[in-house]
């Protein structure tokens, strides 16, 4: 293919004007990325009226209209081939924090995938992410919509080959990539993500081998678990005293922090006990598996909530929740307020 600005800025799509918004910090990623590739991201901002310090907020969205015009004036002031798998093989392990640190920490590839996959849908992304298990190779498929683009398709393929690949030390091997849509240079795009790429398929994703699946992650470690315990034994230790059951059904919840099986069956067996001896006895005391759970996971989330770093969303992926309506509306009944207004003050 000629290069030339006309045929790459004809072909490059980027997001539309009507669409879900994307948060800060992936924003912030995208511009860091631009830099790294030698753009004058400074003029880039200001032709499109957006304020580095508009990112610190972890809250912030930034809307579909905006990145589109940041990509479309990227590509006009210097045009790329295949931008998507560009700017994805150049941002760096660390760039979204909270999510590179779940992935980094798995016991393996497999893992890592389903730990991306379920903060994505937390926190929204126009990308959700489906996996299937039941054929090898394995496929880690962008869900795609009639508002999704090509560049978001690239670039997730992208991020998750190169980062996948530096945390396996190079040990997972790609099977291929698939794409629906034709890309920019095909040769170009397989020689950046070392694997072959089918275009114009009927999806678009990653293949991956059931033994590249199971390749161990090189900083697999507990040291997540360590803090999310952390954190709640310090608002543990600060609550007011309680009876013996109480304090071990604290205890069991605080290692069950984060976890879908955190109900008062889990608990018990961990208390051997039944479930309806528990209640029982802790009715006796005065309380309630109901009320001790809710006094832990609020307080855990008020300390998440006061660190300015972690999104609202990300607070409800750490807590356990399925979705942040869920944890919008527990966090309401523990106090009255929203996560956003409780953060406000």
């Amino acid at each position: 293919m000629t290069a030339g600005a006309n045929p790459l800025t004809s072909r490059a799509t980027f997001a539309p004007e009507a669409g879900p918004p994307v948060a800060a910090v992936q924003f912030r990623a995208h511009i860091d990325a631009f830099e790294r590739l030698g753009y004058d991201v400074a003029s880039l901002l200001e032709g499109i009226g957006v304020r580095r310090s508009d990112l610190d907020d972890p809250d912030a969205l930034i809307s579909c209209a905006t990145c589109g015009r940041l990509f479309e004036r990227a590509m006009q002031v210097r045009p790329l081939r295949n931008p998507g798998i560009r700017l994805g093989a150049v941002v760096p392990i660390g760039a979204f924090p909270l999510l590179d640190y779940l992935a980094v920490t798995a016991d393996d590839v497999g893992q890592a995938c389903w730990q991306i996959a379920r903060y994505v849908q937390m926190v929204g992304s126009p990308f959700p992410i489906a996996i299937d298990e039941s054929d090898d190779p394995v496929r880690i498929q962008c869900v795609i919509g009639s508002a999704t683009v090509r560049f978001g398709v690239e670039y997730f393929i992208s991020l998750m080959v190169h980062h996948l690949r530096e945390e396996t030390e190079m040990r997972m091997r790609v099977e291929y990539a698939s794409v629906t849509h034709q890309p920019d240079d095909i040769d170009e795009m397989q020689q950046i993500l070392g694997c072959r790429v089918r275009a114009q398929a009927a999806w678009s994703g990653l293949a991956l081998s059931r033994e590249a699946w199971r390749q161990p992650m090189r900083r697999r470690d507990s040291v997540l678990r360590s803090v999310l315990e952390s954190h709640a034994n310090e608002v543990s230790a600060r609550l007011p005293s309680a009876d013996p059951l109480t304090v071990a059904v604290r205890q069991a919840l605080i290692g069950r922090i984060g976890r879908a099986d955190r109900g008062i069956e889990a608990v018990a067996r961990d208390l051997a006990m039944s479930p309806r001896t528990l209640q029982r006895r802790l009715a006796l005391a005065g309380s309630s598996y109901q009320e001790v759970s809710d006094q832990l996971h609020r307080e855990v989330a008020e300390k998440h909530l006061a660190d300015a770093t972690l999104s609202i969303a990300e607070v409800a992926y750490l807590l356990g929740y399925s979705e942040p309506a869920a944890f919008h509306r527990a966090f309401k009944r523990w106090n009255g307020v929203t996560p956003q207004e409780f953060r406000q003050r």
